[in-house]
């Protein structure tokens, strides 16, 4: 049985509220008259957007009401990240899984990935011996965020080991992605989980999410959610968690030096870093600016919780978006994106 929503703080009426939900309930304009999902689950993040759209639905302003939240726990994500997920959690009339499949850190160190086998997982940054440098690739979403999604949502469907889902069923799997970020939306692999965006659909910024908990929690902030040695991280991030979070400072100080001092580092034909100066990052001297360490096509989709993969068709129940949305999408893919943050 599920408990009861809790009631919001008394705040102002929201304009936000009134301009998404003249009439109540968000429904979904993307998959209206079509067959109901078999569970309807929301990749929680931890973050501004999936944290807000939690809250949205706990409220009954989008529906239908979920059935499960499901937290992929890297292992590595700062305190206060854990701490917000706690008092999200318990605020939600839906039950929030957490899901593991590795310690990220602790494969960092060892040099393997979330399987054992010898490489990073993390899209470090790569000098050779000759002087060459580059980025490892980035498999740290698959491994550690969406990886164990989906296999909690085979363990909640009942499903055994290569078990197939039945012909016709689906899940719906709601990510926390803002209007102001489009450009990652992309269907899952899975034949049998289909995406769904309503943040999106509502037509809600990132800044629209802000100011709708503003509203409701003002004595509250919500964290970005990333892992603490991220490489995508901007200079400003690692600025501010130099000032603000010293202990994952150290921590992520700590991890870049080992990237370059383990046995197993030691055999690599080249040096690893965190940042893209391939500097040690406690000698790094960050922009005034805070421009971005990675390039736009390469920053962290997700919660990561969102694949990166190609734009081909993966099968016939891709959520598709909206007219509204693709014109949106299409000047994304046009304009200059640098100023976008992919944040969740």
């Amino acid at each position: 049985m599920r408990k009861a929503a809790p009631q919001p703080p008394p705040a102002a009426h929201s304009r936000l509220a009134a301009r998404v939900f003249p009439n109540g309930a968000h429904r979904g304009l993307a998959n209206e008259g079509a067959a109901a999902p078999e569970l309807t689950v929301i990749s929680l993040g931890g973050g501004v957007q999936s944290s807000v759209l939690a809250l949205m639905a706990a409220e009954g302003l989008i529906e239908p009401m979920p059935d499960y939240a499901v937290f992929a726990d890297t292992g590595w994500e700062p305190d206060g990240v854990y701490r917000h997920l706690e008092w999200l959690s318990d605020r939600l009339p839906f039950p929030v899984k957490r899901v593991s499949r590795s310690n990220i850190r602790e494969d960092i160190l060892n040099g393997t990935n979330s399987t054992g086998q010898a490489f990073q997982s993390i899209p470090v940054y790569v000098r050779s011996l000759s002087g060459k440098t580059g980025i490892a690739r980035r498999q740290c979403t698959r491994e550690y965020k969406l990886a164990p999604i989906e296999a909690e949502l085979r363990t909640l469907l009942g499903l055994g080991f290569r078990e197939r889902m039945p012909k016709g069923a689906f899940v719906e799997l709601w990510i926390g992605i803002s209007r102001d970020e489009i450009i990652r939306m992309k269907p899952s692999r899975q034949p049998w989980v289909e995406h769904r965006w309503p943040l999106v659909d509502m037509g809600f910024t990132r800044d629209d999410c802000k100011a709708w908990f503003s509203e409701r929690y003002p004595d509250r902030t919500l964290p970005r959610s990333a892992c603490i040695g991220c490489p995508y991280h901007t200079d400003a991030e690692w600025t501010e968690m130099r000032r603000d979070d010293p202990a994952s400072w150290e921590d992520a100080v700590f991890v870049d030096k080992a990237l370059r001092a383990t046995e197993r580092a030691k055999r690599f034909d080249g040096e690893m870093y965190l940042h893209n100066s391939r500097m040690p990052l406690g000698e790094v001297a960050f922009s005034v600016g805070g421009e971005t360490s990675a390039a736009f096509g390469e920053e962290c989709e997700g919660m990561c919780g969102v694949q990166r993969g190609s734009h081909r068709r993966h099968h016939r129940r891709a959520v598709k978006p909206t007219p509204s949305v693709r014109v949106q999408l299409a000047h994304a893919r046009r304009s200059s994106q640098r100023d976008i943050r992919l944040l969740v």
